[in-house]
Formats: structure tokens, C-alpha cells, sequence
């Protein structure tokens, strides 16, 4: 018990280590992030589902061509819409990144989608990069 007391702070730096050493597995179980280079690989080899998850007037104002729209909070509603996509990349696209694409990642793979990708940087990193967005 005296060596606890003796050395409670190395004990602490050692348990803090470890978990901003584990911390990357948790934050990643909503899905893979990827850059606007893999995203078109995707897309233009893999035949990736392009799914915006942004709100409609985000989605109006300049989305990716073809993609798809489903907000996120409408997603766990309207998943029978992605059933025959199951086995095909997912990437998923968001206003700057994972906040809600994470959370609509964690989703689609709860019901077995498998292949599920965010794209790092969300729409404003996909503009940036120069990449085609059309306006509906």
C-alpha cells in the first residue's frame, strides 16, 4: 500500500498514457475518415454511395454530383432507402467533417453496412480542393 502512496502521480501518467494511447480505437469506431483523393478513388473505382447528411438548404446550396440526401436525424427512418447498397462503399459528407457523419457512420454499420467512409473536412474541404459541386 505504501508503494500507491509513494507513487500516486507516476501511476496517474501512466493510466493518462494509456488512454490518450487507446483513445484513436474509440474515436474511429464511427467509421474511416479519408481525404478528398481516396473520397474520388471511391467514388470513380469502388462505385461509391455518395450520402449527404447535411439539411436540405445545406444540401441545395452545393452538394457532390450524384450523391445522395438524407439528413442525418431522418437517416435511422429512412435506411430501407440504402438496403441495396449494403455491400458498397459508403462516404459520407457533412459540413466540416464527423460530428454528425460519425454518428450517421456508427448507424449504417450498426445495421450491417460495412464498408461505411467520412470524408475528412466534410463539403468545405471538398470545395477547397476544387472538386465539382452542383446547386439544385
Amino acid at each position: 500500500m505504501s508503494f500507491l502512496q509513494n507513487n500516486i502521480m507516476l501511476i496517474v501518467a501512466a493510466l493518462a498514457s494509456g488512454g490518450m494511447l487507446l483513445w484513436p480505437l474509440f474515436r474511429r469506431s464511427s467509421g474511416k475518415e479519408v481525404d478528398t483523393l481516396v473520397a474520388v478513388q471511391l467514388i470513380n473505382y469502388k462505385d461509391a454511395v455518395v450520402l449527404d447528411v447535411r439539411e436540405g438548404s445545406e444540401y441545395n446550396a452545393g452538394h457532390l454530383p450524384n450523391s445522395r440526401h438524407i439528413p442525418a436525424d431522418k437517416l435511422e427512418q429512412r435506411l430501407q432507402e440504402l438496403e441495396k447498397f449494403k455491400d458498397k462503399p459508403i462516404l459520407l459528407i457533412h459540413r466540416s467533417g464527423v460530428n454528425t457523419s460519425g454518428k450517421a457512420g456508427a448507424l449504417l454499420r450498426s445495421h450491417g453496412f460495412a464498408h461505411v467512409y467520412n470524408l475528412a473536412g466534410g463539403i468545405e474541404t471538398w470545395r477547397q480542393a476544387n472538386l465539382p459541386i452542383v446547386k439544385k
